[in-house]
């Protein structure tokens, strides 16, 4: 138990991803209470027809806005983004609360639940685009998507129940208001996130009419990608049918009448809780595409038991796993988008995955009950379970390839691995760094580094030769595999060496910043590069590299 749990310390101890979860946790918490609240004024004013509308309007709008606002988050600061968001929603919240208390058209509420459903899409794009930024190691980004998505589980299981519990004591009113409080601590939290500076802000901000499409782009442009877009939206068309067969279930077969509704999502969101314990153990995992898969194969296969049994007991118990599924196939997917895509058009990326997700979980919900009057509910079930088992079938090849570097990513890796540093460290963060990798060339006789200047990189040597020199001494010979320009980094010192290319040479860069996230977040790999430096400062001579 203490290892599995161990990913919820890291993302504890960063105190950055530790703000952006408590926001998520706020932002979360109130829009699950919110629904609550508009759905109760909507039944009032019109009955269960009502409630459907808003439902469609609120989707609709958010489905249409996802992806052209998700831009924002690629041009500016992700956590402005984020809390420009609660900000706007808090305010949209203000006035939905006034127009309730004074019975306001039903017209007015629709109109207000559309723009809050609007502004509400770029927070969750800006969300996920900022976590890798704010993560040390691939250890420490699968277990803050982890923790996103057991907090997201948790907030669907216990959003409702304080939105009742206030409806109940005070009124939707005041449901409004707590929601509103809810979004503005969000909102202070996301602001107070130290985010990073990203080089490429200021020419996105620039931004082309068309840059919005580089999100469909980016996934268009990739197979691997793409297979995981289209089955990630055909597992959120399931989850749209299931909301609607949840309900058919409680009251024609299981006979539970009204609560058994509330039965069934519970024990979905018991289920999601579940998931995202378990999905702490893809901390570090190599085969994030193998459990994404794994987890869509889960939901398939229990939505389509659903249509074999009338056991309450047992439907309760594959609705539990339905919802460890769904944890397990959020987190894998987020962290495989995350650590595939390039960070300037990640937000735009998520803002069509958010896109793809809405519309998908709209489609099944209105083929859910066709489905239901042309097979019968227990039909309707196996057929839409077994869908995800197709499309599992079709995509699981180009998917897996994400598990798999490719032969440029892997061979600099090997690389890696070869040098006493960097031995430690798991394949998945070998992998991330060497997609960090820079090449740079440097001429037969040029000087690569210079003793007493500031270090700012690494150096990992692919080709060609380079002499070093102490103080005008010799100091040895490099070649492919070694590594030079550490101690710098390590024990934030000028440049210990000089260092000069004999031979045309090609070499590998690693910024600072990547190199000691990885490095001295990594206690094995930290003792390592705590022993190369007390070695190679213990004696500056005529043959010990000095960089």
């Amino acid at each position: 138990m203490r290892a599995r749990l161990e990913p919820i310390g890291l993302v504890i101890r960063n105190v950055q991803l530790r703000r952006l979860q408590l926001a998520w946790a706020a932002s979360s918490l109130g829009s699950c209470a919110y629904l609550i609240a508009i759905m109760v004024v909507a039944f009032r004013s019109g009955g269960a027809g009502s409630v459907g509308l808003l439902m469609l309007i609120r989707m609709g709008a958010a489905a249409v806005a996802a992806a052209p606002l998700s831009a924002l988050a690629d041009r500016y600061p992700r956590r402005h983004v984020m809390a420009l968001s609660d900000v706007a929603r808090a305010a949209l919240t203000a006035g939905l609360a006034v127009f309730t208390q004074i019975d306001a058209p039903i017209e007015t509420i629709y109109a207000l639940a559309a723009a809050v459903a609007i502004v509400a899409t770029v927070f969750r794009p800006a969300q996920a685009a900022i976590t890798p930024s704010l993560a040390a190691t691939p250890e420490e980004l699968t277990a803050a998507n982890a923790v996103a998505g057991t907090i997201e589980s948790t907030s669907i299981f216990l959003g409702p129940g304080i939105g009742g519990l206030v409806l109940a004591v005070s009124g939707s009113v005041a449901v409004l208001v707590v929601c509103l409080a809810a979004f503005l601590w969000s909102a202070l939290l996301a602001w107070s996130v130290d985010e990073p500076a990203r080089a490429d802000a200021a020419a996105e901000a620039e931004g082309a009419s068309t840059s919005t499409l580089e999100g469909f782009r980016t996934l268009a442009r990739s197979r691997a990608l793409l297979a995981v877009t289209i089955t990630y939206g055909a597992q959120a068309m399931v989850a749209g049918a299931l909301g609607v067969f949840a309900v058919v279930l409680a009251i024609d077969v299981l006979h539970m009448g009204n609560p058994g509704v509330g039965y069934l999502d519970c024990a979905f969101g018991v289920g999601g809780i579940l998931g995202g314990f378990a999905s702490f153990g893809l901390a570090g995992a190599p085969r994030l595409a193998a459990a994404f898969t794994a987890g869509v194969l889960a939901w398939g296969v229990g939505v389509a038991l659903l249509g074999v049994t009338a056991t309450t007991v047992f439907i309760l118990v594959l609705l539990a796993g339905v919802g460890v599924g769904n944890t397990v196939v959020d987190v894998a997917a987020m962290t495989l988008l995350q650590r595939s895509a390039d960070d300037a058009v990640l937000g735009r990326v998520f803002g069509v995955i958010e896109t793809v997700l809405l519309a998908s979980m709209g489609l099944g919900s209105i083929l859910a009950p066709l489905a239901i009057k042309a097979v019968g509910v227990r039909a309707a079930l196996i057929g839409t379970g077994l869908i995800l088992p197709v499309v599992v079938l079709v995509f699981s090849r180009s998917i897996a390839a994400l598990d798999r570097p490719g032969p440029e990513v892997a061979e600099r890796a090997e690389l890696l691995r070869a040098n006493a540093i960097f031995r430690p460290l798991a394949d998945a963060a070998l992998e991330t760094l060497a997609r960090a990798l820079a090449p740079e060339q440097a001429a037969a006789g040029a000087e690569v580094v210079r003793q007493g200047e500031q270090g700012d990189r690494i150096y990992l040597v692919t080709a060609g030769e380079l002499d070093v020199t102490v103080d005008g001494r010799p100091g040895g010979r490099l070649g492919r595999g070694d590594v030079f320009g550490e101690i710098a980094l390590l024990r934030d010192v000028p440049r210990t060496a000089t260092v000069r290319a004999v031979t045309d040479a090609e070499l590998l860069t690693l910024g600072r910043d990547e190199f000691l996230s990885a490095v001295t977040g990594h206690p094995a790999s930290a003792a390592e590069a705590d022993m190369v430096v007390a070695t190679r400062l213990a004696a500056l001579r005529p043959g010990v590299v000095q960089a």
